[in-house]
């Protein structure tokens, strides 16, 4: 089982080629990307969602430092990137994990160049750059007309909340 699961994780240069290889067999690509730190339900129910857009899921996963520097907090990530990495990929409606180190996944999003891009529900696809809901590389999606969506969020689920919760509980 591990192995299987391993197969999932890609660098860059490798998922490049695997994006080739899926689309030469005619297979459509979404990409979402996050820090996925304490998975719940809000998360998976998203991810399967995303799934649903197309015939293989591609997530961009915010590395450790790239979390840090997004300013969630001094403890974040409660979880490393290699242990994200394997639980995303763990699901079976996930194809593909790439650790990106950067602070966006627009370079990811330059070389996957998706056929479908899908952000949560605090997002707007319709946002300008420079939005506080702009979606990072929709502009780029748009322009070769690929298709950007938001999908909203699960009430009552957030990573926020149940680290909240688990602090109050102590």
């Amino acid at each position: 089982m591990p192995d299987r699961i391993e197969q999932k994780f890609y660098s860059k240069e490798i998922i490049g080629k695997q994006i080739t290889s899926w689309k030469t067999e005619g297979l459509s690509i979404v990409f979402t990307n996050g820090v996925f730190d304490i998975i719940h339900r809000g998360h998976i129910d998203y991810l399967y969602k995303a799934s649903l857009k197309g015939d293989k899921l591609i997530i961009g996963l915010n590395s450790d430092s790239s979390v840090k520097r997004l300013g969630k907090g001094d403890s974040r990530p409660y979880n490393s990137e290699e242990n994200r990495a394997y639980l995303l990929a763990a699901f079976g409606f996930i194809d593909g994990v790439v650790v990106f180190d950067e602070d966006t996944p627009i370079e990811l999003i330059e070389l996957i160049k998706p056929d479908v891009l899908v952000k949560g529900g605090d997002y707007d696809a319709s946002a300008k750059k420079g939005d506080k809901q702009y979606i990072v590389g929709s502009d780029i999606v748009k322009s070769y007309d690929g298709v950007v969506e938001v999908i909203p969020f699960l009430k009552g689920f957030s990573t926020t909340s149940l680290v909240e919760k688990i602090k109050n509980s102590v």
